[in-house]
């Protein structure tokens, strides 16, 4: 069997409201629950499974999703509908804009929880020949 990775663990100040912060800006569904888990089941099989946890113990870790055009086209405008602070890039020196890399588009925003997410829609160094 080869090595794929099945879920991970995202820690939130409200395990629900990070998950449908998610979940609703990418078209996505809560797939299930259990324990302290709220799941958001992404395309390849992979979940992510938000936890609550004491907000002084979150370490903002930076999550990148790789999405069809359309995809990105949806959630850029949930983003910009909602006035989310967004960024061409990760070092947020360019505020309310997108990039547009390896012939992709790409954009940079901060979660409820104060996770650094991305959106690129082909991959850095473009795709394989």
């Amino acid at each position: 069997m080869s090595v794929e990775l099945n879920h991970t663990i995202v820690h939130a100040r409200d395990n629900r409201e990070s998950a449908e912060f998610f979940a609703d800006l990418l078209g996505l569904e809560i797939s299930g629950e259990w324990g302290p888990f709220v799941a958001v089941a992404l395309g390849n099989g992979v979940t992510l499974d938000f936890a609550a946890i004491p907000p002084d113990k979150i370490t903002p870790q930076h999550y990148a999703f790789l999405v069809s055009e359309p995809e990105f086209d949806a959630a850029y405008a949930k983003i910009k509908e909602r006035g989310i602070e967004h960024y061409a890039d990760p070092h947020r020196q360019h505020p309310g804009t997108i990039n547009r890399n390896d012939g992709g588009q790409g954009v940079y925003f901060i979660d409820p929880a104060g996770h650094y997410m991305e959106l690129i829609t082909v991959p850095y160094g473009g795709w394989p020949v």
